[in-house]
Parts: C-alpha cells; structure tokens; sequence
C-alpha cells in the first residue's frame, strides 16, 4: 500500500530554505548548501544521485516513487518541472484555485483539498509511495493525520533564518518513531514513521 513520504532537505536550525526564496531563487540565500548531499546535475533527475551508498540509498528510495504531491508555490519555484518530476509520474499540485492555463506534462492541480490529493495521489501511484514537497503541503497533511513518513535529510549548518519545515503547526505535539538513520558525506538521513497527534 502507498505511504505518503516527506523527503525534505533541512538545516540544524529547522530551515528548508533560506530566506529570500523566490522563483528566480528557489532555495533563497544560502539554501544551496541544504542540498549538497546531491551531485550537481543538470535537466535529468538522475544526474543529481551521489555516488556514496547512503545518499545514493535514499536518492534512489526518492526516483522510485509513483506520484508527487506538492504545494503550488514550491510547485512554480521549481519552474513545475516542466511537467515531469521524474519518469513521468504523475503530479498532483494542491492550491486554493487552479490557474487559468493548465498545468504541464503530467502535472494536475488540486482545488478540493488536501485529502482529495493524497486520495487521487494514491490512486495513481500504482501501490508505490508518494513524494512530498513543500513546507505547507507536509504541515497540512500532518494537520490531516496522513502524512505516514518522513526523510529528512539533515545539514550540518545553521541557516539562522528563512522558510521553517514546522512552523505552523497547532500546539498539539506528534509523536514520530525513527525508523532509519543513515550517515552519509555531510548529511544525516532519519527516517521516521508518523505516530500519532497527543492531545
């Protein structure tokens, strides 16, 4: 059965992005170095893997998935890659209202919320797991109780500002099980299963 999985990049400090994030500069200031874990690629996806055994691992777990959810924003600062996140599967972008022009490739937008997404999403994906991006796409559906998994890939820097992974969670703690921790050139890989909500 598919799992929803966030693979996010993020500083010691909490920061999947440094400030100043945009569509001209995706990561903002800075945000480069929180993903120095890849090799630098080019147009293929699969120009990025590592080369070592852990980071390539995870790449690897990333490239093999079977749909992509992600939030409009982080979806246009990523230029919608050009419809085709890898081997074209399909995207499932979540967003308040759906724009006037369609989205590229194998790209869709998701106007009825986030728990229609994960639905569709797991429909398409063909029993395998779903890639997540996006700050507020994860904060939403960790609100919603579907997010099952996360891999953070942990940076040895403190950013010290920019865009926060948890910043806008209710008061309610989540309790989170860690599954996996790999340690590769420069970067932590944890891995964690999503427990439960304690109120």
């Amino acid at each position: 059965m598919s799992k929803v999985v966030l693979y996010m990049s993020m500083s010691l400090d909490g920061f999947i992005a440094g400030p100043d994030d945009g569509p001209d500069h995706g990561l903002g200031v800075n945000g480069e170095r929180l993903h120095a874990w890849l090799r630098s690629g080019g147009v293929d996806p699969g120009s990025y893997r590592p080369v070592d055994g852990p980071s390539a691992t995870v790449f690897d777990e990333v490239m093999a998935t079977g749909a992509v959810i992600v939030g409009r924003r982080t979806f246009e600062f990523a230029g919608g890659w050009a419809g085709d996140h890898h081997d074209g599967v399909p995207i499932f972008v979540l967003t308040h209202a759906a724009p006037e022009e369609p989205a590229p490739g194998a790209a869709r937008y998701v106007t009825d919320g986030i728990a229609s997404c994960v639905a569709q999403a797991k429909a398409a994906a063909g029993g395998r797991d779903i890639l997540l991006h996006g700050a507020a796409t994860a904060q939403a559906c960790l609100r919603a109780g579907l997010l099952d998994e996360m891999e953070l890939q942990l940076m040895p820097v403190l950013l010290g500002q920019g865009r926060r992974l948890f910043e806008d969670l209710p008061p309610d703690h989540i309790e989170l099980e860690l599954l996996r921790s790999l340690d590769g050139p420069g970067v932590l890989h944890l891995r964690y299963r999503v427990r439960s909500a304690a109120g």
